[in-house]
Formats: structure tokens, C-alpha cells, sequence
């Protein structure tokens, strides 16, 4: 089985493939993003280690995950975004939901400012709007919306108003 939509990931890899996705949305090479980590490090990482790590052939410490969201202008959340349906962690493989129920916290000492977990609810969304039937329906609200004319959906410019 190919790796993608449907397949198995190893978390690394789901990591490796968003730090690959930020950095060239970012216009970075291997070597500045590596420089940009030694901001945040003790030192840069190489055009090697970074490479490397968008490959998922390292594990991460909180230290460089940090680094590599700062370094990338986003959240540690977004870094563990997938498409896999299933995620493989080294005791047991485990479904989406769980993969994105870990990156929400629901408590109630939750922060406010919620960036994250838009964050994570918009590629939810995202998700859910690519599927086929919705979009045939979106379509055929579009051409209801059209049949229907101008005007239609707030009641018209002849309806009285109460």
C-alpha cells in the first residue's frame, strides 16, 4: 500500500510531511529552516537533519518541535496534522479520532485563545467538504439558488415586510 489518503503513517512521517508542506509554503530551503531552529537550539540543525526529519526518520524531542513551529510561524498541533487513516505509534496502531482527540484539549482549564484547535477543526472541515456527496449537494444548492433568482432566499423585493 502506497502511503497517503487510506494508509497507514507512522507519526514521524505525518510530522515530516507537514514541516516539508510549511517550510516550502515558506519559500525555505533545508539549510535556512535548519539555521532558523538554531534560533530556538543550541545550535542549527543541518540540511541533512532536516531533510531527515521531513523524511520521518526522526523522533522529535518538545524542545525541536517547539523550534520547528516557531522557526515555521505555526503550532505544534499543526505539525501532527494527517490524512492517514490510521496513525502507527510503537505500541499500537490508533484510528483518526484518537490521533485528533490528542490534539484538542477539552478540559476546562482549556486556553481561550483557540488558535490550535481551529487550526484543527478547519482541516476537519476541509475533510468533510471535499467528500462527493457534499459536494453534489453544495452544486445543487447552487443551481436551486440560481433556478430560484435573486432575491428569493431573503423573501423578495415585492414581500411585504412585517
Amino acid at each position: 500500500m502506497t502511503r497517503g489518503e487510506g494508509a497507514r503513517v507512522r507519526v514521524e512521517e505525518a510530522i515530516g510531511k507537514q514541516i516539508a508542506r510549511f517550510r516550502e509554503a515558506r519559500r525555505l530551503s533545508l539549510t535556512e529552516l535548519g539555521e532558523a531552529m538554531g534560533q530556538y537550539l543550541d545550535r542549527p540543525w543541518s540540511r541533512q537533519a532536516v531533510h531527515q526529519a521531513e523524511r520521518g526518520r526522526r523522533a522529535f524531542t518538545a524542545a525541536e518541535l517547539t523550534a520547528i513551529a516557531l522557526a515555521l510561524d505555526t503550532s505544534v498541533p499543526a505539525l501532527f496534522l494527517t490524512e492517514a487513516e490510521q496513525i502507527e505509534l510503537p505500541g499500537r496502531t490508533i484510528s483518526p479520532e484518537e490521533y485528533r482527540g490528542i490534539l484538542l484539549y477539552a478540559g476546562k482549564d482549556a486556553p481561550l485563545d483557540g488558535v490550535d484547535e481551529l487550526l484543527v477543526a478547519l482541516h476537519d472541515i476541509g475533510e468533510v467538504l471535499s467528500r462527493p456527496t457534499l459536494a453534489r449537494l453544495a452544486k445543487i444548492g447552487a443551481v436551486a439558488e440560481q433556478v430560484a433568482g435573486p432575491g428569493a432566499a431573503s423573501g423578495g423585493p415585492g414581500e411585504a415586510r412585517p
